[in-house]
């Protein structure tokens, strides 16, 4: 899984950082259009002191809950991050003034979902770019979250509360090296899928070519 994200990475001239314990934030949002589950994933990995790589993957949503769907804040509809690379849009600080967690401090690009109902509008949503507390934080405070209710209005958030406090400790080490300074990148399964597909095609490809190059060999030789 690490070396398909690090490519759907370069495909999309993302930035992969490569200083020891910079830390890549990686959102991976499912196909499932119907809210209110953790079907989606946080793929965190950096490199160590002499240069392996570290990969950790983590149950998540980047996606709202129900209720903020059903019932948004602003009147242009709830906000659904939409996919990009948010250099430095982060830091770490209060969550809510309740616990620490990942702060939004520069502007990212959000689709907002208009109607009202339970099902996530990717593609028919009106793009804003601003300062709208989209926020990288845990659901509940110990154990795991079944459903993420009024636990995201946008944010990208934690199923797990272990996961999150692992989550914030290398986030601690990269602050402490390398400063209060983390860039978020989401991109989707699909995109997952078109990178293996290509491999796919790209390997079943050669090993046709290799295999009529042994035909030809074998016609001129007889």
């Amino acid at each position: 899984m690490l070396s398909r994200i690090k490519s759907i990475l370069n495909s999309q001239s993302y930035e992969v950082f490569v200083k020891p314990y910079q830390l890549n934030i990686v959102g991976l949002r499912s196909e499932n259009t119907n809210a209110n589950s953790f079907d989606d994933e946080i793929h965190v990995f950096y490199r160590t002191p002499i240069g392996n790589w570290n990969y950790h993957s983590y149950k998540a949503t980047t996606d709202p809950g129900t209720f903020w769907l059903n019932n948004p804040s602003y009147p242009q509809g709830t906000a659904i991050l939409a996919q990009g690379q948010y250099k430095d849009a982060y830091a770490i600080g209060q969550h809510r003034g309740k616990y620490t967690a990942f702060i939004q401090v520069k502007p990212v690009t959000v689709i907002r979902d208009y109607d009202r109902d339970a099902v996530l509008d990717f593609n028919n949503g009106n793009l804003q770019t601003g300062s709208f507390g989209i926020n990288i934080h845990r659901a509940e405070s110990v154990g795991t979250t079944k459903s993420i209710d009024r636990y995201s209005a946008g944010c990208q958030v934690f199923q797990n509360a272990d996961d999150f406090k692992q989550f914030m400790d290398l986030c601690e080490t990269h602050k402490s090296l390398h400063g209060n300074t983390f860039t978020y990148t989401l991109i989707d399964f699909r995109a997952v899928r078109r990178v293996t597909w290509k491999r796919v095609i790209a390997a079943s490809a050669a090993a046709a070519a290799i295999t009529l190059g042994f035909i030809i060999s074998d016609l001129y030789n007889d």
